[in-house]
């Protein structure tokens, strides 16, 4: 099975930043797409971030400028470098893939890691 393995959440100062790594791990034959979503208490879910397998990327509007995805594809591992960070940013942060297996294309998720901007 496919799984997806998240770091680099954790507590912020307003202004700091963070940078998030998502690996991926089993028999991947190629992934299209990698990035993150967002959930914020009482806000509905938003699409951040995603790198597609040629290297272009999509953003949300509130984080452009702000946030940068990249992806090492030997590694199997996308980041999301959040700088600038504001108590807005706060959420938990979930990565996404595709992922071509052996045995057919799955949508995969992570666990969520916390990001939390606070003074």
């Amino acid at each position: 099975q496919v799984q997806l393995v998240e770091s680099g959440g954790g507590l912020v100062q307003p202004g700091g930043s963070l940078r998030l790594s998502c690996a991926a791990s089993g028999s991947i034959v190629s992934m299209n797409v990698m990035g993150w979503d967002r959930q914020a208490p009482g806000k509905e879910r938003e699409r951040v971030a995603r790198i597609f397998s040629g290297g272009s990327t999509t953003y949300a509007e509130s984080v452009k400028g702000r946030f940068t995805i990249s992806r090492d594809n030997a590694k199997n591992t996308a980041y999301l470098q959040m700088n600038s960070l504001n108590s807005e940013d706060t959420a938990v942060y979930y990565c996404k893939a595709g992922v071509l297996t052996g045995t057919g294309y799955f949508e995969v998720w992570g666990q969520g890691t916390q990001v939390t901007v606070s003074s």
